[in-house]
């Protein structure tokens, strides 16, 4: 009990000291929307009517039609004639307007090929739709309520699928590139899809808005099938609090958030281990390629992401519960398994750095290979985690990336607006790696990740795989045979201090400021530039200051105190080293607290007969050093609250003041000799 007594408020001022910080950095919003319920789960995966489609679009151009499907099969290109035939005298020449037209649930509209820019819809609203009272995003969009969208549809989107049930929309060429959907960077959404049970989309492409190309909001059951998009800000498809969803055979590339994002996937399996009776969404077959990150998804609960690739973006996938606003939080529950995560390694940011973002969307060259991330991410790394729960990842193809496979951190909860203490540590929990081939291709060819995992330490029950190669700590908690089983299982509340400074300095990214956090390796950042190197040179020269000013007032004529503080200010300056191969572990970082934490146990021990209770925590310091040189590198410590990193620090703040005054304190005079002493020969025998 009088354990527990000490430790919360430690635990406290720890929390406190992290809020603080965190609070200072701004908060970024992924996706603002306003606020909705997910849906009852009464619904159900719609399936692909393959029967006469009800309403037909088509544009009048008789020689461009012919030009597009001068290549189909000839079965395929009768069918289009017949259809261009039908639609000239009964059909639409516009998307929305077919949509429109829909009467009842269960209706299917074909589009023929063509380039549909919804010229009806394009224009800035007018009258009480230009006069909308609502709040603002912080991108300055307007969050309308489900009434304003219906009053007045084309505020932000080129087509809206306002509470249509069952509707069916399919492009009719032999790709998905026949039927292109071409927002021309006038609208936050392509095509919005909002209280729409049942929708289903197959066979076009819908590309270049502010926001989304396609945005399924509010609907229990819907499919994705064979559809492109691209050149967005910030999503090519955006789900968001929806179930029964599917996901196949699907591409997007030229995103600044995400190609794939089902944020705030049905919480269907809150509450429960591993085993789960079903996924709210299904994603398979994909192809993102080319975005900030492949996939994501705040609050992306439930999903079942498998035999997809993501590759060559920033970040191959991510899923979080950093950003408010998002119901679900904490993320739970995604399972990745047989997906191809390779190469994601671009440099996007530096299209933010040189002010090509800053221009106008449609000047930016989003068609010739820009990207602008739209928030901070690590670029190189494979799947990232920030703050999500009993996650599964199994059997996925994890390779090329040239900071790290995994990568998984904690979200305190008062990130996503919850303030209450108990749930400040209530993510990085039971996220398990197992069966992973990482550093390796489908072909076998080595193709090695810089490190297969980066974790910042907080979490409990997380587990690696035992093959794992070089991470970030060198020691990991390894996954048994049997989901659930762990061996060495952590449960710290608090991640390593150093990787939480860097995480709090990389937080803070702002592209429509254009300000890229300068101590950040995420944009570039090098060498002494790092807030880590700076954190490691800062401490290491003043405990050096320090460890020798004592030294030479207390112990200089002792031999071993030199030859330990040799020990120690070498441990010093491979704490600056280490510092800087952060992005290639090694064991150098645990040698650097090895010698450290031998100088001071060694100073301790020597200081006893003159300072006893400054030495035994001299000795204290030193020996917690050499338990996070083992916590590091042979084996995470179980069953600590926090680890040996947090208690050290704490101690060698107060042991920097105690070791300032004990050196500039005057020495004590030397102890009177007695005349046997000064003269032992006259001493009788």
């Amino acid at each position: 009990m009088s354990w527990t007594r000490r430790f919360f408020p430690l635990l406290s001022v720890v929390l406190a000291v992290l809020a603080a910080a965190l609070l200072a950095a701004p908060v970024a919003q992924a996706h603002e929307e306003r606020p909705v319920t997910l849906p009852d789960g009464t619904g159900s995966v719609p399936e692909l009517r393959t029967g006469e489609p009800d309403l037909l679009v088509c544009k009048t151009d008789r020689a461009d039609f012919e030009r597009r499907i001068a290549g189909f099969p000839d079965g395929l290109k009768e069918r289009n004639r017949e259809l261009f035939a039908r639609c000239g005298r009964s059909g639409f020449r516009h998307l929305q307007q077919a949509v429109d037209a829909v009467g009842r649930p269960g209706m299917t509209i074909a589009i023929l090929p063509g380039l549909y820019e919804e010229e009806p819809s394009l224009p800035a609203p007018t009258g009480a739709c230009a006069a909308l009272e609502a709040p603002k995003s912080s991108f300055g969009y307007q969050i309308l309520s489900y009434e304003q969208q219906a009053q007045c549809p084309h505020n932000q989107n080129l087509v809206a699928i306002l509470g249509k049930k069952d509707l069916q929309i399919e492009g009719t060429g032999a790709s998905r590139l026949d039927v292109v959907i071409d927002a021309k960077y006038t609208k936050l959404n392509a095509i919005r899809a909002d209280r729409s049970d049942g929708v289903y989309f197959r066979n076009f492409t819908a590309q270049r808005t502010t926001f989304n190309s396609l945005y399924v909001l509010a609907a229990d059951g819907f499919v994705i099938d064979d559809v492109l998009t691209r050149w967005n800000d910030e999503y090519g498809f955006l789900t968001f609090a929806s179930d029964h969803g599917l996901y196949k055979n699907c591409e997007s590339y030229g995103n600044g958030d995400s190609g794939i994002y089902p944020g705030s996937a049905s919480n269907i399996n809150d509450g429960l281990g591993f085993d789960v009776p079903r996924y709210s969404i299904e994603i398979t077959g994909c192809r993102s390629h080319h975005n900030m990150v492949g996939y994501s998804g705040t609050a992306g609960d439930s999903v079942w992401v498998h035999d997809n690739e993501f590759d060559h973006n920033m970040g191959g996938a991510s899923m979080d519960s950093a950003f408010p606003g998002h119901p679900g939080l904490p993320q739970n529950h995604a399972k990745f398994e047989r997906n191809l995560i390779h190469d994601n390694n671009e440099d996007y940011y530096r299209h933010v750095a040189d002010g090509t973002c800053a221009r106008p969307p449609a000047e930016r060259g989003y068609e010739n290979g820009v990207v602008c991330p739209q928030i901070s991410m690590p670029p190189g790394s494979g799947i990232i985690t920030a703050g999500g729960n009993w996650n599964l990842y199994e059997d996925n193809w994890v390779y090329g990336h040239e900071r790290t496979g995994f990568y998984l951190n904690a979200v305190p909860a008062f990130i996503r607006g919850e303030s209450a203490w108990s749930k400040q540590t209530d993510t990085s929990h039971h996220n398990r790696y197992a069966n992973n081939r990482l550093g390796i291709d489908k072909a076998g060819n080595s193709r090695p990740n810089r490190t297969d995992v980066w974790w910042d330490g907080q979490g409990r029950r997380n587990c690696w795989q035992d093959d794992t190669g070089a991470s970030s700590p060198r020691a990991l908690p390894a996954c048994g045979p049997v989901r659930g089983e762990v061996s060495g299982a952590t449960a710290r509340l608090v991640g390593e201090p150093v990787k939480l400074a860097q995480l709090l300095v990389c937080a803070d990214y702002d592209v429509q400021a254009r300000r890229l956090p300068a101590g950040c390796d995420w944009y570039g950042a090098r060498g002494l530039q790092r807030v880590e190197v700076q954190i490691a040179l800062a401490a290491s020269l003043l405990l050096a200051l320090v460890g020798t000013a004592l030294w030479w007032r207390r112990l200089r004529g002792r031999r071993l105190a030199a030859v330990a503080l040799a020990a120690g200010v070498a441990g010093l300056a491979l704490d600056v080293a280490g510092a800087t191969l952060t992005l290639a572990p090694t064991y150098v970082p645990a040698l650097a607290l090895l010698l450290t934490g031998a100088w001071w146990t060694v100073t301790g021990l020597l200081l006893r007969p003159t300072r006893p209770v400054f030495a035994w925590t001299t000795v204290v310091l030193g020996l917690l050093t050499l338990l996070d040189a083992f916590d590091k590198s042979v084996l995470m410590i179980p069953a600590i609250p926090l680890g040996p990193a947090w208690i050290r620090l704490l101690l060698g703040v107060v042991w920097v003041l105690w070791a300032v005054v004990a050196a500039g304190a005057r020495p004590a005079p030397e102890p009177a000799s007695t005349p046997a002493e000064e003269h032992p020969e006259e001493i009788p025998a």
